[in-house]
């Protein structure tokens, strides 16, 4: 089947944590941010909050604290105060490709969806860059009580779109996250979570390689 909506990954893919308030800390920010895997220092209990931060905005608030104080960050309100830039906007940086490659798909007649594992609302980022109105449905896992690859959020955000599974391509940054849509029969591709300088034209290159836009 022909290519009838195109589904984003917001974290690694259109969007990256970067400000230089944050350059110190890259290490925790890789580990914050990545889409799979556990932060360092939790209890076996916070390690299966941790799991599942992605289902509910407190608990993700509250977990994301417990981690940014067992890495050292344990000033009176400070891993409070770190959490808080995590989820601003302003702390948030597009990849150069970001704006060009929704618009592109847009213009192409797709529908386009940004679907995230996230505890907070990332909206108020798209608004930032004035992207929100080449979106037209934003599915996140806290909203819906689905994490990514569970097959029912692609499937949830395909009957959003009112397009078939075999008709979307998943754009995202991991394999065993973005790569779920592969079981509902969806394309895949996958581009790698770099810095955003060191990653100018990979969107591009994706919607290429699928036909989406040309050569």
């Amino acid at each position: 089947m022909a290519i009838r909506a195109v589904l984003f990954d917001f974290s690694g893919t259109l969007f990256r944590l970067e400000h230089e308030a944050l350059d110190a800390h890259g290490d925790l920010m890789r580990a914050l941010t990545a889409p799979v895997g556990v932060a360092d220092g939790l209890t076996p209990e916070m390690e299966d909050a941790w799991r599942r931060r992605d289902l509910d905005a407190d608990l993700h608030r509250d977990v994301h604290v417990v981690a940014l104080q067992a890495a050292g960050l344990t000033e009176p309100g400070a891993a409070l105060t770190f959490y808080e830039r995590l989820v601003s906007a302003a702390y948030w940086r597009a990849y150069p490709d970001t704006f060009q490659a929704l618009r592109k798909v847009s213009e192409a007649g797709l529908r386009v969806a940004v679907l995230s594992n996230t505890g907070w609302d990332i909206r108020a980022v798209l608004r930032r860059y004035g992207v929100d109105h080449l979106v037209d449905e934003v599915v996140l896992s806290y909203e819906v009580g689905m994490i990514k690859p569970d097959p029912k959020i692609f499937l949830l955000t395909c009957e959003r779109l009112r397009v078939d599974p075999a008709e979307v391509l998943m754009v995202g940054d991991s394999e065993e996250a973005d790569g779920g849509a592969e079981a509902v029969g969806s394309k895949v591709a996958i581009v790698e979570p770099l810095e955003t300088s060191a990653r100018p034209g990979a969107l591009l290159a994706v919607l290429q390689k699928h036909g989406i836009i040309p050569v």
